[in-house]
């Protein structure tokens, strides 16, 4: 079992920079597949990115092709915690943005993984 809870969310100008957390607790964090979604009003919950891609490649990455080269994905064993860092924010990044976790190997799909945050909060104004 691992409990995830993020932060970091805030209002944020069109090209300005957040960074967000996700605090996981239980389980050792590194043994898992992390990954990123977001759902804005309206829309369904989609693939913002991922960690822990590819097999034997440690933390391998894959983001959506709507972020790619703006944000970034990492995480810290030591500290349990990962992050999602997103430079060059636009209007349609508005969203609740979501950490999750599973065994195994990261995905695309919201519905491989086990674990679940309760959201936090990102608002781009233009």
């Amino acid at each position: 079992q691992v409990q995830l809870v993020e932060s970091g969310g805030g209002m944020v100008q069109a090209g300005g920079s957040l960074r967000l957390s996700c605090a996981a607790s239980g389980r050792t964090f590194s043994t898992y597949a992390m990954g990123w979604f977001r759902q804005a009003p309206g829309k369904e919950r989609e693939f913002v990115a991922a960690l822990r891609w590819r097999r034997w490649s440690g933390d391998s990455t894959d983001y959506a092709d709507s972020v790619k080269g703006r944000f970034t994905i990492s995480r810290d064993n030591a500290k349990n915690t990962g992050y999602l860092q997103m430079n060059s924010l636009k209007p349609e990044d508005t969203a609740v943005y979501y950490c999750a976790a599973k065994d195994g190997l990261g995905s695309r799909e919201l519905h491989a993984y086990n674990y679940w945050g309760q959201g936090t909060q990102v608002t781009v104004s233009s």
